[in-house]
């Protein structure tokens, strides 16, 4: 099996050099070349298409998040490995919204990244043993979101909505009119609007319609 073939991108050239040594001494992965800032990452991803970008987020000229975003634009199929020294929230699912595939902590070990470049590199999704868990929590919290309940009617204005409340609670045309501090014509208005739209022929049809969608109870 060929070795994966890898760019490091890295503002810190001891870190970026010492990361580049490391790999290279594995035999396990092909470094490719280093970059010191997110322009360079993307100019050289887009000149040796490697398999896998390993990616510092907080560079100069252009962070790690949109260099992901501009390299993954011109090649869907490299593989970012986000390796960083921040493992909040909002840097997580930002490198993951910009495609990401891998997200690591700096401090991870050989064996972690070596692991991790191997499995982005063959389309997989990893994550450092810290932050599993909090991605796992996230999207079971999101499962859980219910999305807003749909309002009923869609085609009726609010102020037809509202008479056709009052209408579904028993109430009369004077009473509507009283309730909302309107005229009796423009009520009747609003009323004849209604049941034109529910394509119902009487108050009674427009009552079991909206007392099934739940207005007036």
């Amino acid at each position: 099996m060929t070795p994966p073939r890898v760019v490091i991108a890295d503002d810190h050239p001891v870190y970026r050099d010492g990361l580049r040594m490391m790999l290279a001494s594995t035999g396990a992965v092909e470094v490719l070349g280093t970059a010191a800032d997110g322009l360079e990452a993307v100019a050289l991803a887009a000149e040796l298409r490697p398999d896998v970008v390993v990616m510092d987020l907080q560079m100069p000229r252009l962070d790690g998040v949109a260099a992901t975003q501009r390299i993954l634009e011109r090649d869907s199929g490299i593989g970012v490995l986000a390796l960083t020294m921040h493992d909040d929230d909002e840097s997580v699912f930002a490198a993951m919204l910009a495609g990401a595939r891998g997200y690591l902590v700096k401090g991870a070990d050989q064996t972690e990244i070596l692991r991790a470049i191997t499995a982005v590199a063959s389309g997989e999704v990893i994550f450092g043993p810290a932050l599993a868990g909090r991605v796992t929590r996230y999207f079971a919290r999101l499962a859980t979101v219910r999305p807003p309940k749909e309002e009923p009617f869609p085609q009726l204005t609010a102020r037809e909505r509202e008479v056709l409340e009052l209408i579904a609670a028993g109430l009369s045309n004077r009473q509507i009119a009283e309730r909302l501090v309107l005229s009796p014509k423009t009520v009747r208005n609003n009323v004849s609007n209604v049941f034109a739209k529910l394509q119902v022929a009487d108050r009674a049809q427009a009552i079991i319609q909206a007392r099934e969608a739940g207005l007036g109870r």
